[in-house]
């Protein structure tokens, strides 16, 4: 593995892998790796690709008040588990070489970025969308892995990608989880015993809707019966939780005629800590297995 901390310098790695007829992926990360994590560079490793992994707490999707000056950092412990899991080319720029003085340009997604995080994280998914269309135009990757976890984040980058005519494939990764099914975030660092506990009531509660959906449930007022006084029980505060078109993010109606795979997503508050999941239902395994009693 070879550690890079410039455009200049990883530009000129890829074009000597691709002279080799290497095939790219890349893995943009925040960095505080996971298990999570390291799942996507095994999805960005097949078919023999040569992987970029890049490290970098993007300031531009932080909003006042948020955790920028807190979140994990660990450049040293990540190093160490890229070089152990197959990633060729580590990319951990400083702020100054991803956004020049004076910058002026940013990425804008419309429509989906307005409900969900968008609504309560302002400016949020423009920093997430300038900074990655700025890697994949720093790397140019053929393939381009994120997870699933961030459903909304991985639409927005499709969205970005489509429309701007990027040639890159964008490829979504399941999401990984914990055994007790909370999903991995490197958030998940902030909680105590008692509020992790607390926050297990997310995949709960998705599992619980889960499992009607396979029972045959289709009424939206059924499948989140009871659930959401679980989620509002566990939180300090909830953004939302609730179903979703999976393809417009649209939010659906307690009585709407569902079609296709529905998303049922959520953000909520444990203390300081913001926490996001989601499944489509009939197409993510359930985060943990009710039992009978509490599906039904």
């Amino acid at each position: 593995m070879i550690r890079i901390d410039t455009v200049e310098k990883l530009r000129e790695a890829v074009a000597g892998a691709r002279a080799r007829g290497a095939t790219v992926a890349l893995v943009p990360t925040m960095g505080a790796l996971h298990e999570g994590h390291l799942s996507l560079i095994r999805h960005a490793r097949g078919q023999g690709r040569l992987v970029v992994l890049s490290v970098f707490v993007n300031p531009a999707q932080f909003g006042p008040g948020e955790d920028l000056d807190r979140y994990p950092r660990d450049i040293d412990r990540d190093a160490a588990l890229c070089e152990a899991h197959g990633v060729d080319v580590l990319f951990c720029p400083p702020v100054e070489e991803v956004y020049r003085p004076q910058a002026r340009t940013w990425v804008t997604v419309e429509g989906i970025t307005r409900g969900m995080c968008g609504q309560f994280r302002p400016g949020h998914f423009r920093g997430v969308a300038t900074v990655v269309v700025k890697l994949l135009s720093m790397v140019g990757p053929d393939v381009a892995v994120f997870g699933r976890k961030d459903f909304q984040q991985l639409r927005v980058i499709e969205s970005a990608v489509r429309d701007l005519d990027l040639p890159v494939l964008v490829e979504g990764a399941p999401t990984l989880r914990d055994p007790d099914g909370l999903a991995m975030s490197s958030r998940n660092a902030y909680l105590g015993p008692a509020e992790r506990e607390r926050a297990l009531a997310i995949p709960r509660a998705l599992g619980i809707a889960c499992a009607r959906w396979q029972a045959g449930e289709r009424d939206p007022a059924i499948l989140l019966e009871g659930l959401g006084e679980m989620i509002e029980r566990a939180a300090d505060r909830v953004d939302y939780f609730g179903l979703f078109d999976a393809d417009d993010l649209v939010p659906l109606a307690p009585r709407a005629v569902l079609h296709g795979n529905p998303l049922l997503a959520v953000a909520l508050h444990v203390g300081t800590t913001r926490l996001i999941d989601n499944v489509q239902l009939g197409v993510d395994l359930p985060p943990v297995t009710p039992s009978p009693e509490a599906a039904s």
